[in-house]
């Protein structure tokens, strides 16, 4: 019952929030975060009643099942962005600042934290530094794709912006990766592992698309057994669910750690699906529509799990404080003079930069791997939620004013479900009235 009660209580904390945002001219992403705050263990949690909140981080983690299918979800939707039509007008372009920009934003970020370690050796290790660098590539593609749905967002910007988010997490896996070895490698005498930096982070990010491109096969293929709209939504769930659980299998062959990331896994299942099958436009788009409270839940989780007693610690403030502003100069820095060498249009160079600041659910995974290195780990783990606080809070609105300027929204944001529908009617009536003429 309390489970339930948590549940519901969320749900609507974050409904009527969201009112209050759009009042605001805020985008809902932030609403549902500041929601998951409210409910979680520092306000309502923290009067220690089972249902009315999240009484403790204890009890926020017994829900993680939900956000690991929600972000299955967010993952395969943005799957649907690769699709080989698209791909020809900026696949290149995607590839090109996908890639830079990650790299561009590491190296950056390790430069600056790097000389921050020598003036505060007994507060940022070496170690710990360079790993932080591998964790700012990361960008969450979750806020990003809400607040593009949210808004109806449509423009050379958006068609290039979801794909590079997505590219984004696969370079970013692989940074980390191997800066996570060799910060392991230093606060070790084993020395560094081949096998650990390089074989196991390619290994996981080939055999994540290759699980994925499977699985997207055996979904075009079962799909097509189904005719009416309710059974094909069924199956494309199950299909979703099926590739989270899959993506969870971790297994040792030879001394080489085999492991899958959840995100890559369902990207390509999406990827795959959307350009094998003939009607997967529509059915992607139903699957959108049922995944709604499901990613509204997502996001107020994510906000009750943000950790504000890192707050206290002035240090960890004044190093995160440094780690925010070095990633967000190497996010616009090095969107900017990636997508100036490949030719892009003056809003790209502008404001592409800027949509990718959103930080999330993949820094977070990074940082609680990054606490096996101990204390140095610990440092790692706590900077990342600060800056993810700050991120998660600024980086929708943020994302929903570049679009804004670029001209890919509509100056009053989102056509309401009641106007749209006058539209749809509008539209249907123009249609009958043609073919009867």
């Amino acid at each position: 019952m309390e489970a339930l009660l948590s549940l519901s209580v969320s749900l609507f904390v974050g409904l009527m929030l969201s009112r209050l945002a759009k009042l605001a001219k805020l985008p809902a992403v932030t609403a549902y975060l500041v929601a998951g705050i409210l409910v979680g263990p520092y306000v309502l949690g923290a009067f220690g009643v089972e249902g009315l909140g999240f009484t403790s981080m204890d009890n926020i983690h017994t829900y993680s099942l939900l956000s690991d299918v929600a972000l299955g979800f967010i993952a395969f939707s943005i799957g649907n962005e690769f699709r080989l039509s698209q791909l020809k007008k900026t696949g290149k372009q995607a590839t090109v600042i996908g890639i830079f920009q990650a790299v561009f934003t590491t190296l950056l970020v390790d430069a600056i934290l790097i000389g921050v370690h020598f003036l505060m050796p007994d507060k940022l290790s070496l170690p710990a530094a360079i790993v932080l660098g591998a964790v700012a590539s990361a960008t969450a593609p979750a806020a990003t794709l809400m607040v593009v749905r949210q808004y109806k967002a449509k423009g050379p910007l958006t068609d290039l912006l979801l794909p590079i988010v997505a590219l984004d997490d696969a370079v970013g896996l692989v940074l980390f990766a191997i800066s996570f070895g060799i910060a392991k490698a230093m606060t070790s005498s084993a020395g560094i592992s081949v096998v650990s930096v390089l074989v196991e982070p390619l290994l996981e990010v080939v055999l994540s698309l290759v699980l994925g491109a499977v699985m997207g096969l055996l979904f075009s293929f079962f799909e097509k057994f189904f005719h009416s709209r309710s059974k094909r939504l069924s199956m494309s769930v199950t299909f979703v669910f099926l590739t989270v659980a899959l993506s969870m299998l971790k297994f040792e062959i030879g001394g080489v750690h085999i492991a899958f990331s959840s995100l890559l896994v369902c990207m390509m299942l999406g990827t795959v699906f959307c350009n094998v099958c003939d009607f997967s436009e529509e059915l992607m788009d139903r699957v959108d529509r049922w995944t709604a409270p499901l990613f509204i839940l997502f996001f107020v989780i994510s906000g009750a799990e943000l950790e504000l007693s890192v707050f206290t610690d002035i240090a960890i403030v004044v190093i995160g404080l440094v780690y925010i502003l070095a990633r967000s100069a190497g996010k616009y820095l090095g969107a900017s003079i990636s997508s100036r060498a490949v030719k892009c249009e003056k809003n790209i160079v502008k404001y592409l930069g800027i949509t990718l600041l959103p930080q999330a659910g993949v820094a977070l995974g990074m940082a609680i791997k990054a606490q096996t290195l101990g204390a140095d780990g610990a440092i790692v783990a706590n900077i990342t939620l600060f800056a993810v606080l700050i991120y998660e809070l600024i980086g929708p609105m943020l994302t929903k004013i570049s679009l804004l300027k670029a001209g890919e929204i509509r100056p009053e944001g989102k056509t309401s479900a009641r106007e749209q529908a006058k539209l749809d009617k509008g539209k249907h009536t123009e249609r009958h009235a043609s073919r009867h003429s």
